[in-house]
């Protein structure tokens, strides 16, 4: 009877300090530490707009639609780049929704069984093809696109207002027997069309951002060196300076520019 009472105090004494130690002592510890000697990245490594509001952090990406900043890559958390549903697209290499993309229908049930209203088909992913083709769009990246080996005129895929049909466009994508095809006058960049595995990535290659530079420049009002001079600051070099490639944040980088302007 003694034993038993002796091994039940020692692990409630053992279970108190591994408590204090592990759940206390511990923690506090390690945020001393951080706080002492990391304190930007102890906190999120938040980053500031030019009026002193936080906006966000430099390891999750944003979303960005304005012309005058840089764009990030292809998001496929949640609506894109929803940091409370991090996601890929799960869209293997060969995938021909990955590269053709598709469409759905918005037709609704009507009020007698098996019948219809009739919607409109709209874009359910968009895909490579047409994402090289926004992107050299945006860029002004000049293209040909190409059906049966034989280049096809734009206004072919554009509506009345001169917009390209995006589902008009997808449908040719996925033709089998005449597929249409982009050929773009200049590399893009796989990040440019391609979702990282998070869907939060906030970095892009140097080569994606030149391509930006000018449009950036010229809807900002500024020289394509003052542009391509930031892009350099808000460069980072390969981790421990071997692993990877060197990538833009492009938060930081878009940050800084509305500091720039606004001075």
């Amino acid at each position: 009877m003694n034993t038993i009472i002796k091994e039940t105090i020692t692990s409630v004494l053992a279970t108190i300090v591994f408590a204090v130690v592990l759940c206390g002592l511990y923690p506090l510890v390690v945020w001393g530490a951080g706080q002492l000697f990391f304190p930007h990245q102890a906190n999120g490594s938040l980053i500031e707009s030019a009026d002193r509001k936080i906006i966000g952090s430099e390891w999750l990406g944003q979303n960005f639609t304005s012309a005058k900043y840089f764009q990030p890559r292809p998001s496929s958390a949640g609506t894109g780049y929803d940091a409370a549903n991090s996601s890929g697209s799960n869209l293997g290499p060969t995938s021909k929704k990955l590269i053709n993309g598709t469409t759905k229908s918005t037709a609704l049930p009507g009020q007698e069984a098996g019948t219809f209203i009739p919607g409109p088909d709209v874009v359910d992913f968009d895909g490579i093809k047409l994402r090289v083709l926004s992107y050299c769009e945006s860029n002004g990246i000049p293209y040909e696109l190409i059906q049966d080996e034989k280049p096809v005129d734009p206004k072919t895929f554009k509506t009345d207002k001169g917009e390209y049909d995006q589902v008009k466009l997808i449908a040719a994508f996925n033709d089998d027997a005449k597929p249409l095809t982009i050929k773009p006058g200049s590399l893009i960049p796989g990040d440019a069309v391609t979702a990282s595995g998070s869907g939060l990535d906030p970095h892009i290659s140097v080569r994606n951002a030149l391509l930006q530079a000018s449009r950036v420049a010229k809807e900002r009002g500024l020289s394509d060196d003052v542009v391509k001079g930031e892009i350099a600051k808000a460069t980072a070099g390969p981790s421990l300076g071997i692993l990877g490639d060197p990538g833009v944040n492009v938060l930081t980088l878009n940050v800084a520019l509305d500091k720039l302007t606004a001075q």
